[in-house]
């Protein structure tokens, strides 16, 4: 179902919940992977999800549609991704890279995560960059998300978005290359 019948459906009270169980299931596995790929744990990953799609019903009415529904979805994951993140650091007053470090554990724990060795290099390579470093690398790299959707995505312009790639790509291969 396209995302104008899911809106034209939720407008109207009686068809409101039909319409948010169709958003739900055309969105949910895309937002469980963003936020997993960010938060690594699926618990977290789980909550998160919920929390987003909670926003969304709380929020879908007042919906401008001046950006599509998924990069609408896509930035309440992104912001509750990174206030997850940054609250887990100050209630835990972990430094950045004992989250880095706890994560690279969950990773290599995670049967559905770890792969090949090839792509837990990779994994444990994104866990070193910053949050929002990683979450642009994590959209272009994954989702291939093009620059100016990404830019929708996290209100940040597309050159920072190219830099920022560009720098976290040097990093990963850095790292890729440094623990050979």
């Amino acid at each position: 179902m396209e995302d104008q019948d899911i809106l034209l459906k939720f407008a109207d009270p009686a068809s409101r919940n039909v319409a948010f169980n169709q958003l739900v299931r055309k969105y949910q596995t895309k937002v469980y992977w963003h936020v997993r790929k960010m938060v690594i744990d699926h618990d977290d990953a789980d909550d998160l999800t919920q929390d987003v799609f909670v926003k969304v019903w709380k929020h879908l009415e007042s919906f401008r549609k001046d950006a599509s529904l998924y990069t609408w979805i896509y930035r309440i994951a992104t912001n509750e991704c990174l206030n997850f993140l940054s609250s887990k650091r100050r209630k835990f007053f972990l430094p950045l890279n004992d989250v880095a470090a706890e994560l690279t554990a969950k990773v290599e724990a995670d049967p559905a995560l770890a792969g090949d060795d090839i792509e837990l290099k990779l994994q444990k390579a994104i866990l070193t960059l910053p949050d929002k470093q990683r979450l642009v690398f994590n959209l272009r790299y994954y989702d291939e998300m093009p620059y100016e959707q990404m830019s929708e995505v996290t209100g940040t312009s597309v050159g920072a978005l190219k830099a920022s790639y560009h720098h976290a790509a040097k990093k990963i291969e850095h790292y890729i290359t440094q623990s050979d």
